[in-house]
């Protein structure tokens, strides 16, 4: 059995994405190896594994041409006519080493990236016509390649001429609201701003074509083996052997920088994790699975990233505390918004579970609230205790103080620690099964909660939304099948698959001038609920829903194309006879009719059908004057949004235990966190929701409870 490296989630992915190599030379016999070693673990290991023939090379040919040439502007008809002779092959070039359409494919690709070096720069040495009613298309599935030359500058000119109309616009707006305060020679004509828009898209391309050009073969290798390994599944990768201090961009611990893990996906850099307690966490508008598609240091023009190295991305963003960084996010609806950051030392801290007294005036009282943004355990390597013996220690907290109930924050928490999360979910029942965890062709293992004592036995809300994946999402289905706790938010990830890391240097024998050569990331097992279905795509549907700004459009596992499929096993018993949650229609009722009412939340139900039309809207004018309107109407449906979660709540009072004071006021940093923390707090109307669904469960009062009988 091979040396399993490390057990992950979606919320602990490290990023090693580099070069296996320390130069651009290739060596077929190194790349075969690797391509055989990481097909045999693919094949030996993985939960369901592929047959490698005609259907899997079209799907195949298919995904490594979206992955080299995503917005289909390099490669032309011509180029792809070449390499549709390899279109049924590839199953056969695996199997038997060869890289013929591989060498072919890049070999196309290099050429017409050497074309378009020349063709952009002709393109914007001549003024454009914005008066002509014509239109761009950005997703590459409603785009044909394009036939030729010709048609390949056609495609450069439109998306030059978006890059420069958008500059433009955006030049006479701030000349316009500046007007007043300029003299007549400062007031600059229209072929004057169309000009300097022209120069800094120049300059910006000039800028990205540097970087683009150092793509190395190593790097498309890369894109190739990972097309393999994402046939498979999507969290299946190949990891090349770099230094992981190099590419590992967490930009937690000691490192500066903005708290966010990111990772290559094709041409684009994808945000696949974000530190609690850093710049990108504290600053909310950026989530995980939005793209970065420009970066600027302050005072400088943007510079595109797409197409560049992974480590490159990384070095930009990158820098010392209290500068400031600037980034072109693309979110899930197609938008594109810029944030400005400023860099920090990112305060671990933040990682750990916290807890608090929440009081709403006139409504309820005294209820715990404890946050929770990863399942954290010792062997990462954390300073404290795993986040099972976190939370025990909070909820005796919150008991000292005789809380009427407690509400457990699973938000925007990516997962974690299996153990951690199958201790922590007994801290709410006696005993019984927690989890089944199904390997490929055996038998579900099942964990269960082997301790009959319970830490908290009153009334719980767990709190979830679209980004609580893995961990969290099998602490909320357990608590829902146990009826143990309502579930409140909206739906959850979907994650219900687990990853393994295996060192091909252990798993190869021999070759050992070729090593090191790299590890495999791949899905090994799948999650079930104790009631049979598993979290795989469809996630854990709360009992109460409230809005989200994503729930009318896909995210999560949803979103990838060959997540692997929900299935089902049979029901384990399970039973508890601690506090048993009744009347969830009701509950649920009544919150629809509170928040029917509710400004903050019809607003958040209006966003979401923002997100989906403009998801559904990827072709635009490149006419200015409609270009102007169109931003005109974007600004004026979505004003109210820049409101959300920015007032504070009247009536709501939040303060720390006092256990905590000391540790609060050790220093000014955590100080200033910790006060950032309750402030955010205070304007979290999902947070005045859920104390009005506490009420509600209290009041019900047809429950069975451990109090109640005196077993406490």
């Amino acid at each position: 059995m091979f040396k399993l490296i490390v057990f992950t989630f979606l919320g602990s992915i490290s990023l090693l994405f580099g070069s296996f190599l320390n130069d651009d030379h290739s060596d077929p016999a190194k790349e075969k190896v690797i391509q055989n070693a990481v097909l045999t673990i693919l094949n030996q290991y993985h939960y369901s594994p592929e047959d490698l023939n005609d259907e899997f090379s079209n799907e195949a040919f298919d995904l490594f041409l979206s992955y080299v040439d995503s917005r289909k502007r390099f490669l032309t008809q011509e180029d792809l006519d070449q390499l549709s002779a390899y279109r049924s092959l590839i199953d056969d070039h695996i199997q038997s080493g060869s890289f013929e359409f591989f060498d072919l494919a890049t070999d196309l690709l290099e050429a017409r990236i050497d074309m378009v070096d020349e063709i952009f720069t002709e393109i914007l040495e001549r003024p454009l016509d914005f008066k002509l009613k014509e239109t761009v298309e950005f997703d590459a599935e409603k785009k044909d390649w394009v036939l030729n030359d010709e048609e390949l500058k056609d495609r450069w000119r439109k998306l030059l001429k978006y890059e420069v109309m958008t500059k433009l616009s955006h030049k006479i707006s701030e000349q316009e609201n500046d007007e007043s305060e300029l003299d007549d020679m400062d007031i600059k004509s229209f072929t004057e701003l169309e000009e300097e828009a022209r120069k800094e898209t120049l300059r910006d391309y000039e800028k990205w074509f540097k970087s683009f050009i150092k793509v190395r073969r190593s790097d498309r290798f890369e894109a190739y083996l990972n097309t393999i390994a994402h046939l498979f599944d999507p969290h299946s990768d190949y990891y090349n052997p770099k230094e992981k201090q190099d590419f590992d961009i967490k930009m937690g611990g000691k490192l500066e920088g903005i708290g966010a893990r990111l990772q290559a996906d094709g041409d684009l850099t994808k945000v696949v994790q974000i530190v609690p307690g850093g710049p990108v966490w504290k600053n909310k508008q950026i989530d995980v699975n939005d793209f970065i598609t420009k970066v600027a240091q302050k005072g400088e023009e943007p510079v595109d990233v797409f197409g560049m190295r992974l480590d490159d991305v990384v070095s930009m963003i990158r820098g010392k505390k209290g500068t400031i960084v600037n980034l072109t996010i693309k979110k899930k609806d197609g938008s594109l918004i810029e944030v400005e950051l400023e860099r920090d030392l990112i305060n671990t801290q933040e990682i750990f579970a916290k807890s608090a007294i929440l009081d709403y005036h006139g409504l309820i009282e005294n209820i715990g609230y404890i946050d929770l943004p990863k399942f954290y355990s010792s062997f990462e390597g954390a300073q404290g205790n795993s986040c099972a013996a976190d939370v025990a220690k909070e909820i005796n907290k919150l008991k000292a103080q005789n809380v009427n109930g407690i509400i457990l924050d699973l938000r925007n928490n990516g997962g974690g620690s299996l153990k951690d999360v199958v201790d922590m979910t007994g801290l709410f029942i006696e005993d019984g099964p927690i989890v089944q965890v199904k390997p490929r062709e055996r038998k579900p293992y099942i964990y269960k909660d082997e301790d009959s004592d319970v830490q908290y036995s009153g009334p719980l809300i767990v709190l979830i939304n679209s980004f609580s994946a893995s961990a969290s999402e099998i602490l909320a289905a357990a608590m829902q099948d146990y009826d143990r706790a309502v579930i409140v938010g909206s739906q959850s990830f979907g994650k219900g698959t687990v990853q393994r890391f295996i060192d091909l240097d252990r798993a190869v024998r021999g070759n050992t001038s070729y090593k090191p050569l790299g590890q495999v990331k791949l899905t090994m097992q799948k999650f079930y609920r104790i009631n049979g279905g598993s979290t795989q795509l469809k996630g854990v549907t709360p009992d109460v829903i409230l809005p989200d700004r994503y729930n009318l459009i896909d995210v999560g596992e949803r979103e990838y194309s060959n997540a692997l499929e929900w299935s089902q096993l049979s029901s384990l018993d399970f039973d508890q006879d601690v506090y048993k949650v009744s009347k969830k229609d009701y509950l649920k009722s009544r919150s629809e009719q509170r928040i029917s009412g509710k400004e903050e939340f019809n607003l958040i139900s209006e966003q979401a059908k923002w997100y989906k039309e403009n998801k559904l809207k990827t072709s635009y004018s490149l006419n200015l004057e409609e270009h102007q309107e169109f931003l005109d109407d974007k600004d004026k449906r979505t004003a109210g949004f820049n409101d959300l979660m920015t007032s504070r709540i009247e009536n709501l009072s939040i303060n720390h235990l006092p256990e905590d004071e000391y540790r609060i006021n050790l220093d000014d940093s955590t100080r200033a966190s910790h006060e950032d923390w309750i402030d955010r707090l205070n304007k979290d109307f999902y947070i005045e929701e859920s104390l009005a669904i506490m009420r509600d469960l209290i009041d019900i009062g047809s429950y069975t409870s451990l109090e109640s009988k005196g077993k406490e």
